[in-house]
């Protein structure tokens, strides 16, 4: 198994009208797309995948809750880049948080809730390999707009 050197935080992408209302303002949904696509690519440049949690480190994630704070709004072919950030850690669980800038213009804040969970679908500790991982992540720019 190959993993990256350098642990990859960011996805950069450029809205089309697909991503847009009728008036070029984008669709409030559109951020929770990206929001996973960062923390997929992140995860595995540690060489762990959602998928294959179980059988690397004996534990698996499930999503609890998610959420997106809008802060300004952005337009057709706007250039935006999702940095996945540290909202919260604990001994069970832990928040990743993602902040969306247009240049260096916050636009919105993401947040995502993981639960651990064991084989046995009961909490679990975040297991060291992916605890260092998440340590590696730096705070949030802003929670409050």
């Amino acid at each position: 198994m190959t993993t990256a050197t350098t642990a990859v935080t960011q996805q950069r992408f450029q809205l089309a009208y697909g991503d847009c209302d009728a008036v070029g303002i984008s669709y409030f949904a559109i951020n929770y797309p990206w929001m996973e696509r960062t923390y997929s690519v992140w995860l595995h440049s540690f060489g762990l995948d959602s998928h294959t949690l179980l059988d690397t480190v004996g534990v698996y994630t499930v999503g609890l809750k998610s959420e997106c704070q809008y802060i300004t709004s952005c337009e057709v072919f706007d250039e935006l880049t999702c940095t996945v950030v540290l909202d919260h850690l604990g001994t069970t669980s832990y928040a990743l948080g993602f902040d969306f800038e247009r240049g260096d213009e916050l636009v919105a804040h993401g947040k995502i809730t993981f639960a651990v969970r064991g084989a046995d679908g009961n909490k679990a500790p975040i297991p060291e390999r992916l605890l260092a991982a998440l340590r590696t992540l730096e705070p949030p720019k802003t929670t409050q707009p």
